[in-house]
């Protein structure tokens, strides 16, 4: 037996198991019981830190790990609580992507190297933090969170719960992979190209790409030339909107300060009947596109319990035009900022570095132009706003490629692959607009698949109401990868 076939038989698809509702220990569920006094903050990190451990040489969710640091955060949050302070998510582990300054730890990014530990926290952790959460360690993600997977030398493979031989996606495989685990009951992403959403419908989860500026990216004035933002991965959309509240909000430098939303309050809200447009067609990128008839089938089932659920669904395509063309250099040019502060810069991908190359070629003039088009690709993709108040794609066209699949290819066939399995998420990071994927199921090989809410400028309260409805008839957060951990109920105080 070769390596590899050992590896897909000990690896392979972990069937899914149903659960009672109240058997999954959510981020909200965590909040309750700690401030009714169910459970000590001490047990939960400990045992959140456990799982991680248990899981590293498997999963591979992290990055780093706050051991140390959280317990002595959660002691301190147990006093706290003692003491009869409530905050939102007070002495709850959470977890945060590895492009997310956390003080006392390195930023590395999916980079090799050694990096300076970070002396302040960004906007979002010291949100967090100031909510009450412990945040016990960074999540891996791809090299500059380029790619849909989540693999390369400075940290190994990060897999999928689901099934061990596939990835969990990226760029925020590691966040989703640690949700999906039940190593943290929710995380952070971040979503320049789907990046929240892709992993989100790989790991059967909720992802949340909020509004541009939703949530701060200080110490970035924005991220990414504008394209990238920070994001909720959870089992459920309320502990998804839970986290957005907690987590939104801006530093004086932002440049993008949206109006503020209650997203938790709208995840108890009825959406109303709708009226939602089905897409199939992916905008234009000059390359190959085939979507996977499991993927067809699940957001069609998805459509259709839209309709039973009262909504006017039809087929409608919105006018993308060339917006690829925008895309391009801003992605690019975010690829050559965030490498110009790699500290050994010839550790980078070779596909990094072609990025880098790209980058300079489109800069200037190019990007220049890039971003002046914005508004008037809002006007034309928007139009379809007009007719419909949401819009309805898959996440993804494929399901999760195998570990490898991707992550050995050139620098073009990478591009390729990457397009023709993810095509339907970028559009949105030009514009600036929130989108939700939600579970749609799973492929005939037990893979999860997702479908995707999108919406106008600031919209958030309507997708994830609707998501949220969506949950309470599919009841997706039912069901978990087989031999995950106890649940709740069983730890100690």
């Amino acid at each position: 037996m070769s390596v590899d076939e050992s590896q897909d038989r000990e690896a392979g698809p972990a069937p899914a198991r149903d659960v009672g509702a109240g058997d999954w220990e959510g981020l909200a569920e965590q909040a309750r019981a700690l401030a009714q006094g169910r459970v000590g903050s001490t047990a939960l990190v400990r045992r959140s830190l456990e799982r991680i451990a248990a899981t590293q040489d498997t999963v591979n969710a992290f990055k780093r790990v706050r051991a140390e640091a959280a317990m002595a955060e959660a002691a301190e949050a147990d006093r706290r609580l003692v003491a009869g302070e409530r905050l939102p998510l007070l002495g709850v582990p959470v977890a945060v992507k590895d492009d997310t300054d956390v003080a006392g730890e390195p930023t590395a990014f999916g980079c090799a190297g050694e990096f300076p530990l970070k002396q302040r926290d960004a906007e979002v952790v010291r949100r967090l933090r100031a909510a009450g959460a412990i945040i016990v360690g960074k999540t891996n993600a791809c090299e500059l969170g380029q790619w849909p997977f989540t693999e390369g030398p400075a940290f190994g493979d990060t897999r999928n719960p689901w099934n061990l031989a596939h990835t969990p996606g990226g760029s925020s495989g590691g966040s989703a992979a640690a949700v999906a685990a039940g190593l943290v009951p929710a995380a952070l992403g971040t979503d320049g190209a789907g990046s929240v959403r892709i992993p989100a419908a790989w790991s059967h989860l909720v992802g949340i790409k909020p509004q541009r500026g939703r949530i701060s990216t200080w110490p970035e004035a924005e991220s990414f030339q504008g394209i990238t933002g920070i994001g909720p991965l959870a089992r459920t959309v309320q502990d998804a909107a839970l986290l957005l509240d907690v987590a939104s909000g801006n530093h004086a430098g932002d440049l993008h300060r949206p109006p503020a939303i209650a997203a938790r309050q709208a995840a108890g809200r009825d959406p109303g009947r709708l009226r939602i447009a089905l897409s199939w067609k992916p905008a234009t990128t000059f390359t190959a596109k085939p979507l996977h008839p499991d993927v067809r089938a699940a957001v069609t089932g998805v459509a259709r319990t839209l309709a039973r659920l009262g909504h006017f669904v039809e087929e409608a395509e919105p006018d993308y035009g060339l917006v690829g063309l925008a895309f391009v250099p801003r992605a690019t040019a975010g690829v050559g900022e965030w490498a110009a502060r790699v500290p050994d810069r010839s550790l980078l991908d070779r596909r990094t570095r072609g990025a880098v190359r790209m980058g300079r070629v489109l800069g200037g003039p190019v990007l220049r132009r890039a971003r002046l088009v914005e508004k008037r690709q809002q006007r034309r993709i928007g139009a379809l706003f007009g007719p419909y108040d949401v819009l309805l794609t898959p996440t993804t066209a494929t399901p999760p490629p195998r570990i490898g699949t991707l992550a050995k290819l050139s620098g073009w066939r990478t591009d390729q692959a990457m397009i023709a399995a993810c095509p339907y998420a970028w559009p949105w990071n030009v514009l600036g607009w929130p989108g939700v994927s939600v579970p749609a199921g799973f492929s005939a090989d037990g893979l999860p698949l997702g479908a995707q809410l999108l919406g106008p400028a600031h919209g958030e309260p309507r997708l994830i109401a609707l998501a949220a409805q969506l949950q309470d008839d599919l009841r997706w957060h039912e069901r978990r990868p087989a031999g995950h951990p106890a649940p709740l109920d069983g730890v100690p105080r």
